[in-house]
């Protein structure tokens, strides 16, 4: 059973590097914050806290770790971003958005590295206290497009190689089919305008009762009544 408190509603954003996410999250953010009058919180994982953004400093450019040591410290970041960010968020009722989640833990620890999948799962469940999306938007990428569009320098995680991005890919994909009612797969490599009108359509679809938007709304647009 998820545990949200129904006051709040919680959306995040995976996928591998360069396809988007950032930007995305932020666009719907910003298009939710409009037409629903509520407080969008927009946060990240590594570095949604001051303490996330130490640890994410250390596992993404510092030196290179085992894959359990790196697990345990992207489980740490994530159990202190949903106890002092994400839930009391929640709890007033506020629209949290997030870029990646644990299901980033689970690709990329377990699809990318060598590590069990139900491991990794059940050590982010456990960090997070069972705490899951209503709605995880993937937005898939061939890894090498990719990597194409990255302009700042790579780290630790974006130099793992091809292989290693393609097996992260298909742990996405893999997850995404088991849970269809909590993802939205979308193809990234259309424009950002196409991306954007096509999740705030499934938003509006999948959640528009809970956030009081009518099924239709465009930007602009809000529920009277």
């Amino acid at each position: 059973m998820n545990p949200l408190d129904p006051a709040g509603i919680f959306i995040s954003f995976e996928g591998g590097d360069g396809v988007g996410k950032s930007t995305q999250s932020r666009l719907l953010g910003e298009w939710l914050r409009e037409v629903t009058g509520r407080v969008v919180v927009w946060t990240r994982e590594p570095g949604g806290t001051d303490l996330g953004r130490v640890l994410r400093q250390e596992v993404l450019h510092g030196d290179d770790m085992d894959p359990r040591t790196e697990a345990l410290l992207y489980a740490a970041d994530r159990a202190h971003h949903v106890a002092t960010v994400v839930r009391p968020a929640l709890e007033r009722g506020d629209v949290v958005i997030t870029d990646r989640y644990l299901d980033s833990s689970v690709a990329y620890q377990a699809g990318g590295r060598s590590l069990a999948a139900d491991e990794v799962e059940r050590l982010s469940l456990w960090a997070v206290e069972d705490l899951l999306p209503h709605l995880t938007i993937l937005l898939d990428l061939d890894p090498t497009v990719g990597a194409a569009r990255l302009t700042d320098a790579p780290d630790r995680l974006e130099r793992a190689g091809d292989e290693f991005h393609l097996r992260t890919r298909q742990a996405f994909l893999d997850r995404s089919a088991q849970d269809p009612a909590r993802w939205l797969v979308l193809d990234a490599s259309g424009t950002q305008e196409d991306i954007h009108d096509a999740i705030r359509a499934a938003v509006v679809t999948r959640l528009g009762d809970a956030l009081g938007v009518a099924d239709g709304a465009s930007l602009g647009e809000r529920e009277v009544g």
